[in-house]
């Protein structure tokens, strides 16, 4: 098979779909891998390194016209006239944040694979994890410097000083997203409140961390007297596929301390924060009610290195069992891959998909003939 990478073109991208050992494994197994020029650049990772792997440095024509197109970020606006019936793309594609996206995959009939679709029998969501990973390690970071003064924060230190308390933060959600923030932000020795619905899942934090992070039973009352005490809010709310919930509503936002931040990494599937819009690594930060709002779509953009090697870790042997078998072969084989597709053929075929853009349901089998 022929797999395609095209370089990304979503403003403040820099990742790669795949790095020189990826490309090398996949050349390995016999097949071509087309990476488009400079594609790696922004992830410090040369064309020299891909062609000493197997790989073949091309234009972006060439690396869409392949079998197989693998990407990191949904297709932009510009990219929209090179999706064809012919492209099985394989990507990160929040769908029910970005219908618009969804019309034009509808349109060009492209059977389309979603990094954060594929789901394992018990639940877990294997390559959406890596980047949950990393956006989750940053948020408390990232939450630390706009809480300074001169970024327009309350002019507290995360981690406090000898006799002087440190901040409140407070995680909504304990996936991997929200675990690894309130781990980050307790080892920079802030107070973490982490919410969440799952009591097994504050169980296993509080085993973990023995008492280090706070676990709260997640309702509305919980949220709002969290928030309304918070310097810093992340927002880490999950529903696979579908729209997050919106769980901090404008009122309580309103009712937040004046130079708070609020870090939505939930905002690549709406937010979870009713004052939530999406933001750009160049502009990243908004004021509502005198509360710092961060709603970057693309956080782990702006570590692309550990990004893309974290990337390939999880995609590479899915995308191989795509090369290797069809797509139509590797979804009858794979359960966990057929949940991660969203279109086949001008049809919605993931339930949650499916469910947030109003459509009904297909079986993908069916449609490819598999």
């Amino acid at each position: 098979m022929i797999v395609g990478v095209p370089a990304e073109t979503k403003k403040g991208e820099h990742r790669v779909a795949l790095t020189p050992d990826g490309a090398r494994e996949l050349v390995a197994h016999g097949h071509r891998v087309l990476v488009e020029a400079a594609a790696g650049e922004g992830s410090s990772i040369h064309d020299a390194e891909f062609v000493a792997a197997g790989a073949a440095i091309v234009g972006t024509d060439v690396a869409w016209s392949a079998d197989l197109v693998v990407k990191v970020k949904e297709p932009q606006p510009d990219e929209y006239r090179r999706l064809r019936a012919e492209t099985v793309l394989f990507t990160y594609l929040h769908l029910a944040a970005y219908p618009a996206v969804a019309a034009a995959l509808l349109d060009a009939k492209v059977t389309s694979i979603a990094y954060e679709t594929v789901q394992l029998a018990g639940g877990a969501l294997p390559l959406l994890a890596p980047m949950s990973e990393v956006a989750g390690r940053m948020a408390p970071q990232i939450g630390a410097h706009f809480l300074e003064r001169e970024q327009g924060g309350r002019g507290v230190l995360l981690g406090g000083a000898p006799g002087v308390r440190p901040a409140r933060v407070v995680v909504l959600g304990a996936g991997n997203v929200g675990w690894n923030a309130a781990w980050i932000a307790q080892g920079m020795e802030a107070e973490v409140l982490l919410l969440d619905k799952n009591l097994d899942r504050l169980r296993w934090v509080d085993q973990i961390h023995k008492g280090r992070i706070m676990t709260l039973a997640s309702n509305r009352g919980a949220v709002e007297r969290a928030v309304a005490e918070a310097d810093l809010v992340i927002g880490a709310v999950l529903v696979a596929g579908g729209r997050a919930p919106v769980v901090v509503t404008d009122e309580m936002v309103r009712g937040m301390k004046r130079g708070a931040v609020i870090v939505d990494i939930a905002v690549d599937q709406g937010g979870c924060v009713a004052t939530t819009r999406e933001t750009t690594h160049a502009d990243p930060v908004y004021v509502v009610h005198d509360v710092l709002h961060y709603a970057v779509g693309n956080m782990p953009g702006a570590v692309p290195h550990t990004s893309t090697y974290a990337l390939t870790n999880a995609t590479l042997s899915y995308v191989l069992e795509v090369a290797e078998r069809g797509v139509g072969g590797a979804l009858a084989h794979d359960p966990a891959l057929r949940a991660g597709v969203n279109t086949v053929a001008g049809e919605v075929t993931n339930p949650a998909v499916a469910e947030a853009l109003g459509r009904p349901v297909a079986d993908p089998l069916a449609l490819l003939g598999a």
